[in-house]
């Protein structure tokens, strides 16, 4: 399972992203509201990954720019009526502490804003979310300076060779063949090699 992703923006569509984390691209649905914080092409980002499965679509990474709002985007769904594109749909309308606070306040009207989401499902979102914490920080209205401040409050980043390894996992390669390889070119090329080195040495093992 891939929970963050380190890389660069390469493209941005209507509902998704490519990042490209070490010459290997990821394709990443997001909302409107993430897609239009990204950097400009070319730069750095981190998002927040939620990996999801299903017979009939495969694996699909949806992103986010900070951890509230994956939270928020799981909580949402467990909701009955409540899939991907509606979650993302309500996020763009009400990031995580808009969200919290339409809830605290029975404000279906707020939610029902969002892009396909009706009055009914609107009164299940905020019956349901009410008492439920979606958001770890104080209720406030989110902006593009929170945006940048969630990044930065964000958790350590991890290891290259956790994010190496989290790269070839993504890719299908089974996860005793992704850490044996990585941990292979981390010997040859040293401790601080990069991620990006080390994603692109185990590429080429596995390809011998």
């Amino acid at each position: 399972m891939i929970g963050r992703l380190r890389g660069l923006v390469a493209e941005v569509g209507e509902e998704e992203a490519l990042i490209d984390v070490g010459g290997v691209g990821y394709v990443v649905r997001c909302g409107a509201r993430t897609l239009s914080h990204l950097p400009p092409l070319g730069e750095e980002t981190v998002l927040h990954v939620e990996t999801q499965w299903t017979e009939s679509a495969g694996m699909k990474l949806y992103g986010f720019l900070g951890r509230d709002e994956r939270r928020a985007f799981l909580a949402l769904q467990a909701i009955q009526g409540v899939g991907p594109k509606a979650a993302l749909a309500v996020l763009d309308v009400l990031p995580p502490p808009e969200l919290a606070a339409a809830c605290a306040r029975e404000d279906k009207a707020a939610v029902a804003r969002a892009n396909g989401v009706g009055p009914k499902l609107a009164q299940r979102i905020v019956t349901e979310l009410k008492d439920k914490p979606i958001t770890d920080g104080p209720v406030a209205a989110f902006h593009a300076q929170g945006v940048a401040a969630s990044q930065t409050a964000a958790a350590p980043a991890p290891s290259a060779t956790g994010e190496a390894v989290a790269a070839l996992l993504g890719l299908g390669v089974a996860e005793v063949n992704a850490r044996r390889v990585v941990e292979q070119a981390a010997l040859r090329l040293g401790e601080d090699a990069p991620v990006q080195a080390l994603i692109k040495a185990g590429l080429q093992e596995l390809g011998r």
